[in-house]
C-alpha cells in the first residue's frame, strides 16, 4: 500500500455492506446484479445518476458470434489481429467463448435488441470484423436501451444505490486487504458529503478517462477517477498508453472542447464511405477492409490525409443511403448531425479522430482481481489483457458483460468477512495536494498537443514536464495561503493529473508504433521489443514507475497464481 490519498474530511457517516459496486454502466450494474441475486449486500455508487455513464452513449452494438456460420474461433481471431500482438489470448477466449450466453442473458434481463422480419437478432458489422456479428438497438441506441434494462433490473431489485457520488480513495484493514472506499455525496439525499462504505469486496466500474483530452466522445464524468484511486492504493495498471482515438466523431471544429457528437462506425458497415474534400476514397488499397479496417488503422489513415490536403477534417459520405435508412437505421446520429446544421442525407459528414476509449487500465486477472486483495475492476476502468494494443470494435459492452459476472461468481465464491478500516482520509496517510479547478484546461490541451492521435520523443518530452510543474505547483500551494479547498472540480482534477502523468511515463517507454499507439518518429512496429505490457504503479513519492513485462503474457496478479 502507497498510503498515498486525496486531501479530504474524514467521512461524517459509513454504511457496512458485503460489496460496493462504483460505476453504474453495463460492468458495473452487471455485477451489483450478479451479487445481490448470490445474497450479497451490494451497494452501487455513482457518480451521476445511474444512466449517466459512457454505456448510454455507445452506439454501435454489442459483439458476439450469434449469427449463422460465425463461431467463437472466428471472433477470437478478429479481436487478435486488432490486438496488434498484445491481446492476452486466454482473456480473449474467455470473452469470445462466454460472451453469446452473456448477451442471452442481458435479453432476459430485459435488454430489447433490433431483429429481423424472421424475429433473428439482427447483426450488422464494424472495422476489424469479418463478420457481421454486432447486435444493436434501436437502430443507433444500443447503449440506451441496455441502460435503460439494467437500470430497471437494479430498481426493481431494491439495490441500495447512491448517486450524485465522486469515489475518492480506496479503505484498506491493518492487514493492507480492502475494507470499503471513502466517497462524497453531492447534493441533498440520504447521504451528504464525505462518507464511506465499509466493505470487503470493492469493484471498479468507473468506465473510461477521456476527459484528460480537449476533444473526446466520453461524458463529462470520465475523468479516471477508478484508475486513479487504483494507483493510490498501490495496485497495477497496464497499457495506458494505448488511448482509441475513434476515427469518425463529429468536427465542429478545431477548437471544440469536451464531449463531442460520435458517427458509429456502424455507420461505415452499413456502406458509407471516407471521402476528402475532392470525393476521394482514401482508405481504398490502404487495408484490405477499405473503410472497415481496425480503428487504428482508419484513424491513422484520416490523419494522414489531414496532413497531406492541409485540412482539419475529412468526410463521411452516406447520402446513398436516402432518408429512410437515416430515420430508421441511425435516428440518433441523424438528430446529432442535423443539430449542428449538417444534414447526412444531403451532404457529406465532416469528421476527424477524438480521443475514445482506454484499451488499458487496472491489471487484472480472468476473475477481474487486481494486485490489491479484495479490490477487483472491470469494463474500461480495467485491463483484462482482452483489448492489446487496440480494441476490436464493440467488444466494450461484452467485455464488461463477461467479467462483470466472473467478478460476481468469485466474490460469491470467497464471501470474505467484513473487517474495520485501519484508518480514514483525513485520518492518516499521504494527503496529496489538490490542483485547482481551472488546471483541468492546462491538462486537456496538454495532453491533446502531446500525447495524442500523434506522438514523438519531443511531444511526450514537453507533455511530461508540464504535466510535472502543475504537480510541483500543487505541491508547493499546499502548505501556504494558496492551497486549493477540498471539492469535486478538484478531486477530478487532481485525478486527471495523476493519470496523464502515469499515460505519458509508459508513452515515452513505448518506442514504437504499435495499435493505437502511433509514434511520429518510431513509425515501424518492433516485436522483438515492443511486443510487452507496460505495468506501472505509483511510488511512495508519487512518481510513476514503468515495469516492461518479459513476454507478451500478464505475470500473475497475486505471487501464489
Amino acid at each position: 500500500m502507497t498510503g498515498i490519498r486525496l486531501t479530504a474530511p474524514a467521512p461524517g457517516w459509513a454504511i457496512d455492506a458485503d460489496v460496493v459496486v462504483v460505476g453504474s454502466g453495463v460492468a458495473g450494474l452487471t455485477a451489483a446484479l450478479r451479487c445481490a441475486a448470490a445474497g450479497l449486500d451490494t451497494v452501487v455508487v455513482t457518480k451521476a445518476r445511474l444512466d449517466d455513464g459512457s454505456t448510454r452513449w455507445a452506439q454501435g452494438g454489442i459483439a458476439a458470434a450469434l449469427g449463422e456460420g460465425d463461431t467463437p474461433e472466428q471472433h477470437l481471431d478478429d479481436t487478435l489481429v486488432a490486438g496488434a500482438g498484445l491481446c492476452d489470448e486466454e482473456a480473449v477466449r474467455t470473452l469470445v467463448t462466454e460472451g453469446p450466453d452473456a448477451v442471452r442473458r442481458l435479453i432476459g434481463t430485459g435488454a430489447h435488441f433490433d431483429t429481423t422480419d424472421s424475429g433473428d437478432i439482427a447483426l450488422t458489422r464494424e472495422g476489424g470484423h469479418h463478420r457481421r456479428r454486432i447486435a444493436h438497438a434501436g437502430g443507433d441506441a444500443t447503449g440506451a436501451e441496455i441502460s435503460r434494462a439494467l437500470v430497471g433490473a437494479v430498481r426493481e431489485a431494491a439495490l441500495h444505490t447512491i448517486e450524485n457520488a465522486l469515489v475518492l480513495d480506496l479503505l484498506t484493514d491493518a492487514e493492507g486487504r480492502t475494507a470499503g472506499v471513502s466517497l462524497h455525496v453531492m447534493g441533498e439525499g440520504q447521504h451528504d458529503g464525505v462518507g464511506a462504505v465499509r466493505a470487503p469486496s470493492v469493484v471498479l466500474a468507473t468506465g473510461g478517462m477521456g476527459q484528460v483530452f480537449s476533444a473526446t466522445t466520453n461524458p463529462s464524468v470520465s475523468t479516471g477517477d477508478g484508475v486513479a484511486l487504483a494507483l493510490r492504493a498501490g495496485a497495477e495498471v497496464s497499457d495506458l498508453e494505448f488511448v482509441q482515438f475513434h476515427p469518425t466523431v463529429l468536427f465542429l471544429g478545431a477548437d471544440s472542447e469536451g464531449q463531442q457528437p460520435l458517427v458509429s462506425e456502424a455507420v461505415r458497415g452499413e456502406g458509407a464511405h471516407l471521402v476528402d474534400a475532392d470525393g476521394v476514397r482514401f482508405m481504398v488499397g490502404q487495408h484490405e477492409l477499405a473503410e472497415l479496417a481496425p480503428r487504428d488503422i482508419v484513424a491513422k489513415g484520416i490523419t494522414r490525409r489531414m496532413h497531406e490536403k492541409g485540412a482539419e477534417h475529412m468526410y463521411l459520405d452516406a447520402r446513398h443511403f436516402g432518408a429512410r435508412m437515416w430515420e430508421q437505421r441511425f435516428p440518433t446520429i441523424l438528430a446529432a448531425c442535423r443539430a449542428h446544421g449538417i444534414d447526412p442525407v444531403t451532404e457529406p459528414i465532416p469528421v476527424a479522430p477524438a480521443a475514445h476509449y482506454a484499451s488499458g487500465g487496472v491489471r487484472t486477472d480472468l476473475r477481474g482481481r487486481t494486485t490489491v486483495p479484495g479490490l477487483y475492476a472491470c469494463g474500461e476502468v480495467a485491463c483484462t489483457g482482452v483489448h492489446g494494443a487496440n480494441r476490436l470494435a464493440s467488444n466494450s459492452l461484452l467485455e464488461g458483460l463477461v467479467f462483470a459476472e466472473r467478478i460476481a461468481a468469485d466474490i460469491a465464491e470467497a464471501r470474505p468477512p467484513r473487517t474495520e478500516p485501519a484508518d480514514a482520509p483525513g485520518d492518516a496517510g499521504d494527503p496529496v495536494p489538490l490542483l485547482s479547478p481551472e488546471a483541468r484546461t492546462a491538462i486537456q490541451r496538454t495532453m491533446s498537443r502531446g500525447a495524442g492521435v500523434l506522438r514523438s520523443a519531443d511531444s511526450l518530452a514537453t507533455a511530461a514536464d508540464e504535466l510535472e510543474a502543475l504537480h510541483r505547483e500543487a505541491a508547493a500551494d499546499a502548505d501556504g495561503a494558496k492551497a486549493v479547498v477540498p471539492g469535486v472540480d478538484a478531486w477530478e482534477v487532481t485525478n486527471l493529473l495523476l493519470v496523464s502523468r502515469v499515460l505519458v511515463a509508459a508513452a515515452r517507454e513505448r518506442e514504437e508504433t504499435r495499435g493505437c499507439h502511433w509514434r511520429e518518429d518510431r513509425p515501424d512496429r518492433d516485436d522483438a521489443h515492443g511486443r510487452r505490457h507496460l505495468v506501472v504503479r505509483i511510488a511512495p513519492d508519487r512518481t510513476p514507475v514503468v515495469h516492461r513485462t518479459e513476454t507478451a503474457a500478464f505475470p500473475p496478479v497475486r505471487p501464489s497464481d
